[in-house]
């Protein structure tokens, strides 16, 4: 089989994009062959051969350099649709390495929206080099956008949008889209303004096709449009297009000026990062400085990995120092009964599951707003009601190795302990999401690692306090 049918074989394509190493290791070995040999053409074919995602996906097997190397073998639309694919971090990374005259190029022939983010991404000296590069509509169109604060609904919209008069006709309007359409995000709606810009309604596509020639556009728009403000969060209107199953919401300024939409596309995109963002969050992975969202994770640094889940780490060690303080100070009852130490890390960790599992929960709900602020007391109500049925079940079943190992005195001590620790675990996994929330932090911060740290500590003085009492052991403090 010759190295061009190879490249044309789907199967060998979908393996090395599915993550098979030795495919993949094939791919990057003829593409860098064909590089170095100067065979351009045929790097050219296999690339736009690919759907735009998957060439995107391929460049990303390479450093950013050589990723550079290889687009600049294409054509400018070419190249653009690749680049609007490319993961966040690799494209900021391909602009920095990219000539002003090629990155202006390809700016130019980005959408609206794509062009303002990418501007974002590069540094103040990018910036300042690539803007007299543009045409003066592109340079205002950059300004405008990428002027509203990080995570609002202006700092995702685009200006790319089909704006229609009231009083035109369904035939005038659909004449006006066609000669529109290949410039515009989306034509599917149709956003209708007055003279001042203001937002009147929106029309479908549909609307106007089966509505007669004559009707004014006034007389089939929804009057009463969903439509969100530009300093909105970027998350809250993506929640409210999901809710209203929305393909483009229109944007307003503070005098009621329509001034941009958000396409599902842009949804999409913020609900993954946004996703990803409580995940790294949820599991103690946060802090300062360069984000690891929109990075391909085999792109990412160790040292920047280091960066990001070290601080919580350290963090956490001295929050389990309280474990170690709370054995010394119930040392005389380990010494008396050394058969409570083999159930200490079966009845800690319950605990610490218990409390993962309810704040993985609550984080969920919070998020997507199922519940709000005033469920507290009904949800605390129902999470004990929970956490009781779940703590008997496992100290029923604990009990019985602990009559085994080490009596029936121990093993009421152990079962006492797990419906304890259980209802302590749950309780702090459900009202930490909600504390965070009351104080305007994220409640993903609830992560599982910090509610297993607290979970621990209130197990231990629980599991020690319920032994002394029961045994009859005084520790000395």
């Amino acid at each position: 089989m010759t190295d061009k049918i190879l490249l044309e074989e789907q199967d060998f394509l979908n393996a090395a994009l599915s993550g098979d190493n030795s495919s993949r290791k094939l791919l990057i070995g003829k593409l860098d062959q064909y590089f170095d040999s100067g065979s351009y053409e045929l790097i050219r074919d296999f690339f736009m051969r690919l759907h735009p995602a998957d060439a995107a996906h391929v460049l990303e097997f390479f450093s950013p350099e050589k990723a550079c190397a290889f687009i600049k073998l294409f054509k400018i639309e070419d190249q653009t649709k690749i680049f609007n694919y490319l993961p966040a971090g690799f494209e900021a990374k391909m602009a920095k390495i990219l000539g002003r005259k090629e990155l202006a190029k390809i700016v130019s022939a980005m959408s609206h929206d794509e062009r303002a983010d990418l501007f974002n991404r590069l540094t103040p000296e990018q910036q300042e080099e690539i803007l007299p590069a543009l045409a003066q509509a592109e340079r205002e169109d950059i300004r405008k956008l990428s002027s509203y604060p990080e995570d609002t609904a202006g700092s995702v919209m685009t200006s790319d949008y089909c704006a229609l008069q009231p009083d035109i006709t369904a035939k005038e309007a659909i004449e006006k889209l066609r000669m529109e359409a290949p410039d515009k995000e989306t034509i599917y709606q149709s956003f209708v303004i007055n003279e001042n810009r203001q937002l009147l309604g929106v029309v479908s596509l549909r609307e106007l096709l089966v509505a007669s020639p004559g009707v004014k556009v006034k007389e089939i728009m929804n009057p009463k449009p969903i439509f969100g403000k530009a300093e909105d969060e970027a998350e809250d209107i993506a929640d409210t297009m999901a809710k209203y199953d929305l393909m483009a919401m229109p944007i307003i300024n503070g005098n009621d000026k329509l001034v941009g939409i958000v396409t599902f596309d842009d949804v999409h995109d913020i609900i993954e990062e946004e996703a990803t963002e409580d995940f790294h969050k949820m599991g103690s992975i946060s802090g300062h400085g360069e984000s690891i969202t929109g990075i391909n994770f085999l792109q990412v640094s160790p040292w920047l990995l280091i960066q990001k889940r070290l601080p919580w780490l350290l963090a956490l060690v001295f929050v389990n120092l309280l474990s170690g303080a709370g054995i010394a100070f119930f040392e005389d009852t380990i010494q008396a009964v050394v058969a409570l130490v083999f159930f200490l890390p079966l009845l800690i960790a319950s605990g610490g599951n218990a409390g993962a599992q309810s704040a993985t929960l609550m984080v969920r709900a919070i998020a997507t707003g199922d519940v709000q602020a005033k469920d507290g007391l009904r949800l605390l109500g129902r999470e004990v009601g929970i956490a009781m049925f779940l703590g008997v079940g496992m100290a029923l079943a604990v009990s019985f190795i602990g009559i085994f190992r080490a009596g029936p005195e121990v093993a009421v001590v152990v079962a006492l302990t797990m419906m304890a620790v259980v209802l302590f675990g749950s309780l702090v996994g459900c009202l930490l999401p909600f504390l965070l929330t009351k104080l305007k932090m994220d409640p993903a911060t609830a992560s599982a690692p910090l509610i297993t740290s607290i979970a621990d500590v209130g197990g231990i003085l629980i599991y020690f306090g319920i032994a002394t009492w029961i045994l009859e052991v005084h520790p000395v403090v």
